[in-house]
């Protein structure tokens, strides 16, 4: 499975939303020594083991 390709305004969706999560206590994907909710999130998103999709666009019917 390929990777999305996301532009720097979804990446910062992205990482953003996963940092809250870990912040919150949500569980780590990786092994990491990071322990910063945003580094951990970096990390995760680089490992490309994070469960975001990215719809764009819509449908006009």
């Amino acid at each position: 499975m390929q990777q999305q390709q996301h532009n720097r305004y979804e990446k910062a969706r992205i990482l953003g939303a996963r940092a809250l999560q870990v912040s919150y206590g949500a569980p780590v994907l990786i092994e990491t020594d990071q322990t910063q909710p945003i580094l951990i999130a970096a990390e995760e998103y680089d490992a490309g083991v994070l469960p975001f999709t990215v719809k764009r666009g819509y449908d006009r019917k």
